[in-house]
């Protein structure tokens, strides 16, 4: 088993680079778990997220970008996706998500292990400083029955995400998920 913290600023292609990691490890033969989290623009403006379950490809609307009304008001700005906005209901910075596609995630996350490559886009300020979220990922992370582990962290959250878990190695996002695949291959 080999767990990275995978860290890179926001836009600069985390989730892509985990896309092209899975479709390469797929492509091995690997069973691929966990989740990916693709934004969703509208007009060139994230407002967003979705959670795709990488074992299934199934795909649930987690997040939308809420109004700057105060918390009792918040709307999420949601035009193509039929989620129930009443499901809205956890606030974080300018993003609410939905709880109920966070308890599809975790279930997701109890059923992923084992497998051969293991990716949680991203640990976030709910799991890492709220103790909120997808608490079943960090428990699938821990139990390390996965090849290869890849937990998406921003870089202000990154210590806070060593401290959880100080056998992981920190990786800065690379040029190439087929380069990385290969490497890991070969580790």
């Amino acid at each position: 088993m080999t767990f990275y913290l995978l860290t890179a600023p926001s836009g600069a292609g985390k989730t892509t680079f985990c896309a092209a990691l899975a479709e390469q490890a797929r492509a091995a033969g690997w069973d691929v778990a966990g989740i990916l989290c693709p934004p969703i623009f509208e007009n060139g403006i994230k407002t967003g997220i979705l959670a795709q379950n990488l074992r299934t490809r199934a795909t649930r609307h987690l997040a939308a970008l809420a109004n700057q009304s105060p918390i009792t008001n918040y709307q999420p700005q949601i035009t193509n996706y039929q989620s129930p906005i009443s499901n809205y209901q956890l606030p974080l910075g300018q993003w609410l998500f939905d709880a109920s596609v966070i308890d599809w995630g975790n279930e997701i996350f109890a059923a992923a292990l084992p497998c051969d490559l293991f990716i949680v886009d991203e640990l976030g300020p709910l799991e890492l400083i709220r103790g909120e979220g997808w608490m079943n990922a960090l428990t699938a992370l821990r139990q390390g029955t996965y090849k290869i582990g890849v937990a998406v962290v921003r870089p202000s959250l990154l210590e806070a995400a060593q401290k959880l878990f100080p056998e992981s190695q920190v990786l800065t996002l690379p040029q190439s998920a087929s380069e990385f695949f290969l490497f890991v291959q070969e580790v």
